[in-house]
């Protein structure tokens, strides 16, 4: 099967490219099959390699990312100037770069200067919502929030995330509005809206530009992977690239 990838549905700059991979078209087998970027899940790291080198091809970039160690914080690597080798975020605001994050059921979010110059994306976890790596991303990149864009990739949704009552606490001690984005559900626990929180926390720190959110990781076993559905399962890669 061809590889497939979700293009970004903002009005981005010409030199902007970003989206998200499906787990379709790749060479991985079992639990990942088949098109899985992660090689920290137990993955052939030959079939790894093969696969990352056809998402570089299917969506035309001119190198691969410099792929992060996730550890869901507020850690950001700026690509060229601070490279951090545990991170959830990364920036880059020069040509020929890209920046990517690898999920399956957390929240991508993907962020760009309106002018093109500048480019971001950030591994949305609760843990790392609660936080505060939207904030921390921000307050590291040179363009002002007004003068960003922002696309959220590919994430589980409210209906299939149940959540204790420490994660609803732990959004509601920083913000009393995130209480909107909890549902109590019928064994009493909650259901939490990641879109929502991270909408609102994006709204809160001035981007006002939010695009995205219409796709559930758990709920599409074709297209997506979701370690919440599967446990042992490959990742997803949510990337922008600013090619001049």
């Amino acid at each position: 099967m061809s590889a497939d990838w979700i293009s970004a549905a903002w009005p981005a700059p010409e030199n902007i490219v970003a989206g998200t991979t499906t787990r379709v078209g790749g060479v991985s087998t079992g639990d990942f099959e088949s098109l899985n970027l992660g090689a920290h899940v137990g993955d052939d790291p030959a079939a790894v390699a093969e696969n990352r080198d056809r998402f570089v091809t299917m969506c035309d970039l001119p190198a691969e990312p410099d792929w992060l160690t996730q550890v869901h914080g507020t850690a950001v690597s700026i690509a060229g100037e601070t490279n951090v080798a545990e991170a959830d975020a990364a920036i880059a605001r020069y040509p020929a770069t890209v920046v990517a994050v690898l999920t399956a059921d957390c929240l991508p979010i993907l962020l760009c200067a309106r002018d093109g110059e500048e480019i971001a994306a950030i591994h949305g976890g609760w843990r790392g919502l609660a936080a505060g790596v939207i904030a921390t991303t921000l307050s590291r990149m040179a363009t002002a929030p007004d003068r960003l864009m922002a696309w959220l990739g590919p994430a589980i949704s409210q209906s299939a995330f149940e959540v204790g009552d420490e994660v609803r606490q732990a959004f509601v001690d920083l913000e009393a509005a995130a209480a909107e984005c909890f549902e109590r559900n019928a064994q009493g626990r909650w259901q939490a809206d990641l879109y929502g929180l991270a909408r609102l926390q994006l709204r809160q720190a001035g981007v006002h530009a939010v695009y995205g959110g219409d796709h559930c990781t758990h709920g599409d076993s074709s297209r997506f992977f979701s370690y919440r559905r599967d446990g042992e399962c490959g990742r997803m890669a949510s990337f922008v690239c600013r090619k001049r």
